[in-house]
């Protein structure tokens, strides 16, 4: 589950460099490789942007990625669609809650959930971010991070004490917006990493 951030804090340069890292890394040989190497030779994945509490767009449903073809249409995809969401406040809570809600209704079966939450702020809105991220946990969900460092201090920090959980939970850190492509590159792979354990 691909959790990004569209939050006011960023801005229309930002928030393409988004979209264009994940298309990238989707579609990148070594993440395809990877996928071929784990234990089902697929992913499902499903992706999001959120903003504030209940403010969010699915942006590609449930699909199963197994090669090129399919990474490439969820990339073509991911880069055409517009963006619906501006603004509303930093609400991780809800963007994990948003989340579990897209993992409960999956037609794909799997043998872990991983939530992959992106962003640059802080939870400033909606419930208790911890009560989110222990209903989640206590689900068997795993929560890794993406913090996109430059908006706010020790945000590296921040995740990793009060977002991220579960067995090999991590973050990967981006050095600020235009460091995201080689950092959800990363992320990818060790996730992917992780999946064949």
């Amino acid at each position: 589950m691909l959790a990004v951030d569209s939050s006011g804090s960023i801005d229309s340069e930002e928030f393409a460099l988004q979209r264009r890292g994940y298309a990238a890394a989707l579609t990148n040989p070594e993440v395809l490789a990877s996928i071929k190497r784990g234990r089902n030779g697929a992913i499902g994945i499903a992706m999001f942007e959120w903003s504030g509490p209940q403010i969010t767009n699915d942006l590609i449903g449930w699909t199963r990625i197994d090669g090129e073809a399919s990474a490439r249409a969820v990339a073509a995809k991911l880069t055409a669609a517009p963006r619906t969401v501006f603004g509303g406040g930093t609400s991780i809570s809800g963007a994990i809650d948003h989340s579990r809600e897209l993992l409960r209704a999956s037609p794909l079966a799997a043998s872990r959930q991983v939530i992959d939450v992106s962003g640059d702020g802080r939870n400033n809105r909606g419930r208790p971010l911890a009560d989110a991220r222990s209903e989640a946990l206590g689900a068997g969900v795993v929560i890794n991070g993406l913090p996109i460092l430059g908006s706010e201090f020790a945000l590296d920090r921040y995740y990793e004490d009060e977002v991220i959980g579960g067995p090999g939970a991590f973050i990967i850190v981006a050095n600020g917006f235009d460091d995201f492509s080689r950092a959800i590159l990363r992320k990818l792979l060790r996730d992917l990493v992780s999946d064949r354990r």
